[in-house]
């Protein structure tokens, strides 16, 4: 026998004979204004302008109250109704819009039936009018869906976008949008008045697209199972995983599959959103009211509709954790997705392989100075070949990469034997996971379509229209507040959206866009777009995935890309952050800052200063004539391309010497070896600049040159462009010679250089290169100061490089080559010498004084000069500092003004001075004063000098 409630239950009155909810004057208004939009968009039934003139004012009116009224939005972005007619609105609109756009939507797919740029244009203009009514139209729908998911409950709004799937059309309308803006128009063929049009309607196109954008980030926002379907959606592109080449050994059908498991895993939506669907279904949609029933697409609709229809739920246990475990042998795939709990194994597996091979232990070594040397002579004897694609060293035809290998594993006791020759390097770090010569030029520069839904994107808007894509990526891969969520088994899913992007070639295709956009609109660090790239790139760090990041940036022709060139200013401004706010001692946050610190001077050391040197070498054939300018294999793009990479590679490591856990790994490296060998490149391939130029100085402007006929200035000449083998390499040894200075300084604030950094200096030939340093060299200003610090701190406390100093002093100059006579001087006149000025080129001719000749009234009576030098003997307990006051060895005697020095520079002025004796003069004058920095009172140090230097470091 049934219980007697039983027939109490069956004598409740059905559920669609329950009252419907109250509904806002708001909500009426708007919702009957979408149907009527629905009908002038599918002319069934027909409506008429003034109908529509009516409905545009009933948009603009609830886009306001959205702004205005929290009330009024909290009432819509509930209203299941509001949400089936912006999908339906939608749904009609894009196919309109696509075949007055663009052709009909069966020739978007199709190559033979696509329309062409011209005749788009020809489709834009002739449905000028209609495209800009429906387009504001549309714009002001999809501002108000983006202002509705902002209420208090925004998982609500958010959950019924989904259901309703909006989110759907939100794509289909960023794909149109992009199709129509990314064309390229023939305005030369257009009237002004087309012109105008078009580019109205490309606007209109824009604009739309950033609200999109907008939505899509507010429909992200703290809901990852949004998150995971909007990126699964982004990055699995059709057509690229049909290409399994260029993946390896991730399988990405594999993939999506896992993640289309999770979501349906977690398909269940919060109950109140599950009333209210419920709720819709029963009292709405079973009566027959518009707007009709919601999409039964699974997984969602198990959420509303019996599981009698066929769409249970097959959802995780709530609260219960779960302890991943992976069965091969299980034939059902949704089951063993299932039991694995994670997003997706596929990703998980490709990460252990992608991964920094340094993440759990230092494996990959830091190849070794012998290593640079030879790789060095290998990019110089190979320069030409290498950039026309036939170069190979040997360590390019190595092997079994970490990142391409079966399993991952590093063979057992090479470790020690491949960090001597630096062949463990090539295994896991080198960039040669692309095959040079399979690779395309075109393809290598990243022209030509490319792949992933919002991978077009940056070449569209401007910096004031991108910014939601930024916050979309680093909302999705970012593990900040917000973020990301920890799952049942403790999967961080932000991290594993992050491996995603990276996994994926729209992914990285999109990165590399983010990253050359900046470079394009010369964005500072100071900027939002730049502030939230970093965010991305730190999001990255976190995942040990920065070293994969750079390999996948590279350009075969280039020694760095502009994308790896804006990637090093980001990872600069990490580290600089990191500075300000140091992470614990030994934590995994340091390590990890240690690691890719270790990665980045592989690259620097095995890449980026072998083939700048390289270029350098050449460049000092070229101008010593032993090699024909014709054969220098790159244009001047090319080199202003590496020099910044350069550059950047320099300033990065500047900020790391600004700290002494970061700085004393640069030193156990050696990096000063590296910065010998750039400093001996420039020295060799750049002639030095002068301050003033007569040979260059420009004429003054003539009448027939300065002026046309009607006496109007002529616009002036663009400056030449110095060819491709004259390459200046401006700007590089500034800071070459500041983290030189960085490295020599005390380890603290007061005492003597560090005596390591010293002995490299020496043991490389440091010093001389830095006393050429010290002429003036207009490409390079202020190198003169530098090198003063530099010698400041490398002569302090080191006999070595005193005694050094004292060698390269005492050398006599080579004797000054006999001159003709001159024939212009009468006898008996005050001879004509040639001197050198520095910073002017060449010699000066002027007249010396007489013996006997009184000085000339305009002239400084004292001049300077310096005494011979005389050793001293003292000790050097450690009581004297190091010898730095009592007369130690190593203090050079003061410059004195007398009588008799005047006396020695008249007679010194009678004979004649070569460039040598001049330029031994200016190298003595500055080893002097950096010898009384290094060495001349301790007391000083805390007085104003230190500050300066301070300053200036």
């Amino acid at each position: 026998m049934a219980s007697p409630s039983v027939p109490a239950e069956q004598d409740a009155p059905p559920v669609h004979e329950k009252e419907r909810r109250p509904v806002s004057i708001e909500e009426l208004c708007f919702t009957s204004a979408m149907s009527c939009y629905e009908g002038w968009l599918k002319l069934d039934p027909a409506i008429g302008p003034r109908t529509m003139q009516h409905i545009e004012k009933f948009f603009q009116r609830t886009f306001d109250k959205t702004l205005e009224s929290k009330e009024v939005r909290e009432s819509l972005a509930t209203s299941v109704e509001v949400w089936i007619w912006l999908t339906r609105d939608f749904a009609a609109a894009i196919p309109s819009l696509t075949t007055r756009s663009i052709g009909p939507l069966s020739s978007l797919n199709d190559p033979d039936k696509g329309v062409t740029p011209q005749e788009s244009t020809a489709l834009i203009t002739k449905n000028y009018r209609s495209l800009r009514e429906d387009l504001n139209a549309l714009l002001k729908l999809m501002h108000i869906a983006r202002n509705l998911e902002v209420i208090t409950d925004h998982y609500i709004p958010q959950e019924l976008t989904a259901a309703s799937q909006f989110d759907q059309m939100l794509y289909q309308t960023i794909i149109l949008c992009i199709n129509v803006t990314s064309k390229a128009y023939d305005g030369d063929v257009l009237d002004d008045t087309s012109r105008q049009n078009i580019s109205e309607i490309n606007e209109l196109y824009k604009k739309l697209l950033v609200a999109c954008l907008q939505q899509a980030q507010n429909w992200l926002n703290k809901n990852d199972r949004n998150k995971m379907s909007f990126w699964s959606t982004i990055l699995f592109d059709e057509e690229n995983m049909e290409e399994n080449n260029i993946y390896g050994d991730f399988r990405p059908d594999v993939a999506k599959a896992e993640v289309a498991n999770w979501y349906e895993r977690n398909a269940r939506l919060s109950p109140k959103t599950r009333h209210l669907l419920i709720d819709y279904e029963e009292n709405i949609a079973s009566r027959g009211l518009p707007p009709g029933h919601l999409p039964c697409i699974s997984p969602l609709a198990g959420n509303w509709l019996p599981d009698s229809a066929g769409f249970q739920l097959r959802t995780d246990a709530e609260n219960v954790k779960i302890t991943p475990q992976w069965k091969a042998d299980e034939p059902d795939k949704f089951k063993q997705d299932q039991l694995y709990g994670r997003v997706s194994r596929e990703v998980d597996t490709w990460w252990l392989k992608a991964r920094d091979p340094n993440y759990d232990s230092w494996v990959v070594p830091m190849p070794t100075v012998e290593f640079a040397q030879q790789r060095t002579e290998n990019c110089k004897a190979n320069l030409i070949n290498r950039y026309a694609h036939t170069y190979r060293t040997e360590e390019q035809e190595v092997e079994g990469s970490v990142h391409s290998g079966d399993d991952g594993q590093v063979p057992e006791g090479s470790v020690e034997q491949e960090g001597k020759d630096g062949g463990h390097y090539a295994h896991d770090y080198n960039d040669d996971m692309i095959e040079e010569e399979d690779m395309d030029d075109d393809d290598s520069y990243g022209e030509g379509p490319m792949s992933g839904l919002l991978t077009e994107v940056p070449n569209i808007l401007d910096p004031n229209q991108i910014e939601a894509l930024h916050l979309i990526v680093k909302n999705c891969i970012s593990d900040t507040p917000g973020g990301g969520s920890i799952t049942k088994t403790g999967e961080n899913l932000a991290k594993t959206r992050c491996r995603m992007f990276l996994a994926l070639e729209c992914g990285r295709s999109l990165l590399r866009e983010i990253l050359v956009f900046i470079a394009v609109w010369e964005k500072n660090e100071t900027s939002t777009i730049f502030l939230l790239t970093v965010q991305i790139i730190e999001a990255i760090h976190n995942n040990a995935l920065i070293p994969f990041a750079w390999q996948s940036l590279r350009i075969p022709k280039d020694i760095i890309s502009p994308a790896q060139t804006v990637l090093l200013r980001l990872l600069n401004t990490m580290y600089r952050n990191r500075n300000l706010d140091q992470p614990a001692h030994d934590s995994k946050e340091q390590l990890q800052d240690i690691r890719l610190l270790h990665f980045l001077f592989i690259q620097f050391r095995s890449r980026i200063v072998p083939e700048c040197a390289a270029l350098m070498h050449l460049q000092a054939q070229i101008r010593n004539n032993l090699c024909d300018p014709a054969d220098f294999p790159v244009d001047s793009w090319d080199m202003e391309r590496a020099k910044d990479g350069l550059q950047q590679f320099l300033e990065l490591f500047t900020t790391v010497t600004e700290y002494l856990h970061t700085r004393t790994y640069l030193i156990e490296w050696e990096m000063v070896y590296e910065l010998v060998v750039l400093l001996k490149g420039l020295d060799a391939g750049v002639p030095k600049k002068p301050m003033v130029d007569p040979a260059t100085r420009p004429n003054p402007p003539t009448d027939q040159e300065g002026y046309d006929s009607e006496d109007h200035p002529l616009a002036p000449q663009p400056p030449i462009q110095e060819a491709a083998y004259q390459f200046p390499w401006a700007g590089i040894k500034g800071p070459i010679l500041n983290i030189l200075a960085g490295l020599l300084q005390p380890e603290y604030t007061h005492g003597p250089g560090h005596p390591g950094v010293q002995d490299q200096v020496l043991r490389h030939n440091g010093m001389v290169l830095l006393l050429g340093c010290c002429v003036y060299d207009d490409h390079n200003r202020f190198a003169r100061e530098r090198v003063q610090l530099c010698l400041k701190f490398l002569l302090h406390g080191s006999d070595e490089a005193n005694h050094t100093l004292r060698s390269l002093v005492t050398m006599p100059p080579p004797p000054a080559p006999p001159g003709p006579p001159n024939a212009s001087s009468p006898a008996g006149a005050p001879p004509i010498q040639s001197v050198r000025v520095d910073g002017i080129p060449g010699e000066v001719r002027v007249r010396t004084k007489a013996p006997g000749e009184p000085m000339p009234q305009l002239m400084t009576p004292a001049s300077r000069s310096l005494p011979p030098l005389m050793p001293t003997t003292s000790s050097n307990s450690p009581g004297n500092g190091g010898g730095a006051r009592n007369g130690n060895n190593n203090v050079l005697p003061p410059i004195i003004q007398s009588s008799a020095a005047n006396q020695a520079v008249t007679a010194t002025t009678n004979n004649t001075r070569s460039r040598s004796e001049e330029l031994l003069r200016d190298i003595i004058t500055l080893a002097d004063e950096a010898a009384r920095l290094a060495i001349g009172g301790c007391d000083e140090m805390d007085g104003d000098e230190t500050e300066e230097d301070d300053d200036f470091m």
